[in-house]
This record gives structure tokens, C-alpha cells and sequence, in this order.
């Protein structure tokens, strides 16, 4: 190729943000970028990547029923589930020694590159959970952690998320750029997503989280800038300002279309004998039903609920719920089906992202019913954990932490100050706006030295 180039995804970036970003602000002016939807990760990483709307790659969000296996399940890995071609892929048909890192990109695993890098940590056969990260090749991942410690994954997310986990991949991209020297460098910056979501883009504390991760983005900067590497900066969404969770499993049972199983005193959703049931994903959910001449009524009544602003017949991907409701701009769905929080299944109270049947931003808190007492639970499953005893880290609220978050995403943008942006240093590819579909058509330009920097 012409060039190298370096791409980060800042997630949660908006013009708003921006000016408390100089350092992100030095590679070129900020132009509106308009996502998919849903605006999720999974959803618009896809769509950068391929050129595909979501009826093409099939990522219909962060996760969905997968009618196959009868079970939810979110947060997958496997890159062969993102459909269309990538963009190596496409490049390489030219360029077959084109080469790539991938720095925690969504669905980096089995991805036709050269090094990656994702969270994943290490599940004990005693039900110990410790911070690791999944590398290719295996021997990366022995070089990081000698240079860097351990990928610090409990401030990756959960009640102690934060900038370490945000330095770390930003260190590790550094270390790859020079040791390696990929042609195209991906990163995933993921700061911006914690405190936006407790406390909201208006919250003061949305303005400091922008400028500690800007902090972290300047050596990144250089080093890319002292290699001779075309820069450029995108998000997926900007993060909206939110005060109502919307419990739409909870209607659909109340009606009488969701059901749920027992064990032990708490309650499963079962997914094998609902007729209708959704899978909340911030303001998107996905309503599955199962008859398809129960649509009519199941629309019916999701339209009743408050905080549903829009409802769709699905998303043109056979993954899509037969229907999907947008909620309106002030409100986000949970995905809590129990009617009596003496009933909750007990990983409801844990950060446990693969065993909930939805999205869970109540994970970002400790239990605001009572802070306190969630931390000194966790201090002593901790204590448990470092004897080596089982623990269960039961931090999270329910009702309480869902109604604590002030920031969601997943709707289209109303006004591009809140939504995503592209930033690029090279000003001969700087369109009027992007849309999410064009980002790899634009990345393949910059690869190709199509600008003014040939």
C-alpha cells in the first residue's frame, strides 16, 4: 500500500466533546458521521468494516435470539458471524502481504489478521473469573503483559470501569505499531462509555472523562504521526441524556407472552415456551414472536407502553426481532422480566454480561440502594476469592441501578452535535458528512494514498 494508517474508535465521541480534546482535535477538523441502526457497537464496528447496512452483515446488535440454539446471547466473538467482505479482505486482493492489527475491535476473534488483541479473561474450572486478554499470535500476549502487567479488565467494565483499561489498549497499540509495524492499526478506546452512561453527556463529569482520555490518545498520536501514518479518529454514537428505563419483558409477561422457569427460588426467562419476548439493547429492543400471527397483537401492546417511541418490522436480517422498538429519546429498555426482586436470578446482581438476556448499564454502579453496603460485599467476596473460596461478587443494583443511568445511545442522531464524527488528518478525504456505510470505502482511499500526502 501507499500508506499506513492508524484508526481509532474514541466510542461516545461528539462535537460537544471535542473541545475538551485538543489533542484529538489536532487531526482535523470534525466532520458529522451518521450510524446504523442500531447505534450500538457491534452494529456500526460492522458496518465500518464491511460497507454493509445491518441487513447485509447481519449484526442486528450487541446481541439477539439465536432461534437456532433456543438461547440470547450477546457479547459473541467469532468474527465469521459478521457478514460482506471485510476490509482487508478487500484490500488484499491487490495488496496480498496488505497486514493488520486489531487492538479490541468487536469480533477480533478468528478475524483474517495478523495481530489481535481483545479482552478475555480467564474462567477457572472454580468458577474463578481473572483478568486476562485472548492475543494472536499466542506469543503477543506474553510480550504485552511482560511491557504492560495484566489487561486491567475490571476497569474494562463493571462499577470500577475507568481510564486504566482505556491506557492499556492505547499502550499496547503504541507497542505493536513499533514491534510490528502493521499497515492498518485498529483501536478501541472505550472511556468515553462509563461516566456518560451513569451520569449523562451533561453531567460536568462527562467533560473530565474527555479530557483524561485525551491525555491517553496524545502519545498514541505521536507515535503514529513520527512513523509517517495517516490518522484518523471515528466514533460509533454519541451518548444521549436519559431518565426512564422502560421494562418491556416485565409488560409482556404481565400480558401474558413471556414465561419464565424456577430454580431454586429465582426465575429464568424462557425463551423455548414464550410467545413473545424482547431483547433489550440501550434503545433498541428486539421483540421475538413466535407465531407470526401474534404480530399484530404483540404490537398492540407494546404500543401501550410509555417510554416506546417508534416500533418497526424488524431490520431485514432473518436475526432481527419481527419487531423493534425505538424508545423515545429520554428512555432505554431493560431487560428485567421478574415481577418481585425476591425472584431475580442471582447473576442479576453481578457484572455478568454473557448470562443476562440483555443489556445491563446498571452493571456501571455499585448498587445505589446501597452503595456501602454493594462495596463491602464486594471487599468480602474478594477476601473470599484470595483464599482461594467460592464468592459471588453481588455489587449491582437492580430497580435502583436501573433508574441511577443517565446515558444511553442506539437511536440515529436528532441532532449531529450529539452524534458521532469522523476526524482525519489527510483534509483531501474530508467529505461534507460520512455515513457509517462510506467508512470503508473512505479507509481504502487513505490506504490507497488517494490525498493530498502522496
Amino acid at each position: 500500500m501507499s500508506r499506513q494508517l492508524l484508526v481509532l474508535d474514541v466510542v461516545g465521541l461528539t462535537p460537544r466533546l471535542l473541545p475538551h480534546m485538543p489533542n484529538l482535535m489536532s487531526v482535523g477538523a470534525a466532520v458529522p458521521l451518521e450510524p446504523v441502526l442500531p447505534a450500538v457497537t457491534c452494529s456500526v464496528q460492522s458496518t465500518f468494516l464491511t460497507g454493509e447496512p445491518v441487513s447485509g452483515h447481519g449484526i442486528v446488535g450487541n446481541g439477539w435470539y439465536f432461534r437456532d440454539l433456543g438461547e440470547v446471547l450477546l457479547w459473541r466473538q467469532h468474527n465469521a458471524l459478521v457478514g460482506g467482505e471485510k476490509l482487508w479482505d478487500t484490500v488484499r486482493r491487490a495488496e496480498p502481504g496488505f497486514t493488520v492489527a486489531n487492538v479490541c475491535w468487536w469480533y477480533a476473534m478468528g478475524a483474517d489478521v495478523d495481530w489481535t488483541v481483545t479482552p478475555r479473561p480467564i474462567y477457572y474450572a472454580d468458577g474463578r473469573k481473572e483478568p486476562d486478554c485472548y492475543t494472536f499470535p499466542p506469543e503477543l500476549h506474553d510480550e504485552l503483559v511482560a511491557d504492560l502487567g495484566p489487561f486491567p479488565l475490571f476497569t474494562y467494565w463493571g462499577p470500577t470501569a475507568g481510564l486504566p483499561s482505556s491506557s492499556w489498549i492505547a499502550r499496547a497499540a503504541e507497542r505493536i505499531m513499533s514491534a510490528k509495524n502493521p499497515d492498518l492499526t485498529l483501536v478501541y478506546l472505550p472511556h468515553l462509555d462509563y461516566d456518560l452512561q451513569r451520569y449523562g453527556p451533561s453531567d460536568p463529569r462527562a467533560e473530565r472523562a474527555a479530557a483524561e482520555l485525551d491525555t491517553v490518545i496524545a502519545p498514541l498520536l505521536r507515535a503514529a504521526r513520527a512513523s509517517g501514518r495517516t490518522i484518523v479518529a471515528l466514533s460509533e454514537y454519541g451518548i444521549t441524556d436519559v431518565r426512564r428505563p422502560v421494562d418491556i419483558n416485565r409488560l409482556l409477561r404481565s400480558e401474558g407472552w413471556l414465561n419464565v422457569h424456577t430454580q431454586d427460588g429465582m426465575e429464568y426467562l424462557d425463551p423455548w415456551t414464550s410467545r413473545a419476548f424482547a431483547v433489550a439493547d440501550h434503545q433498541i429492543a428486539h421483540v421475538y414472536v413466535r407465531d407470526a400471527r401474534d404480530v399484530p397483537e404483540v404490537r398492540k401492546v407494546c404500543e401501550q407502553l410509555p417510554g416506546v417511541g417508534e416500533i418497526r418490522d424488524g431490520l431485514g436480517h432473518e436475526r432481527s426481532g419481527e419487531l423493534v422498538l425505538l424508545a423515545e429519546p429520554d428512555a432505554w429498555f431493560t431487560y428485567y422480566y421478574w415481577l418481585d426482586d425476591a425472584r431475580a436470578p442471582d447473576f442479576a446482581q453481578l457484572v455478568e454480561i454473557h448470562r443476562k438476556p440483555g443489556y445491563d448499564p446498571a452493571e456501571l454502579f455499585f448498587d445505589p440502594a446501597g452503595p456501602g453496603a454493594a462495596k463491602a460485599r464486594a471487599g468480602l467476596a474478594l477476601a473470599r476469592k484470595k483464599l482461594g473460596l467460592r464468592y459471588r461478587m453481588s455489587a449491582v443494583g437492580l430497580d435502583a441501578g436501573a433508574r441511577a443511568v443517565r446515558g444511553s445511545h442506539g437511536l440515529l442522531p436528532a441532532d449531529s452535535a450529539d452524534g458521532p464524527v469522523w476526524l482525519c488528518d489527510d483534509p483531501a478525504v474530508a467529505p461534507a458528512r460520512v455515513h457509517a456505510t462510506e467508512v470503508k470505502g473512505l479507509l481504502m482511499r487513505l490506504l490507497e494514498g488517494d490525498g493530498a500526502r502522496e
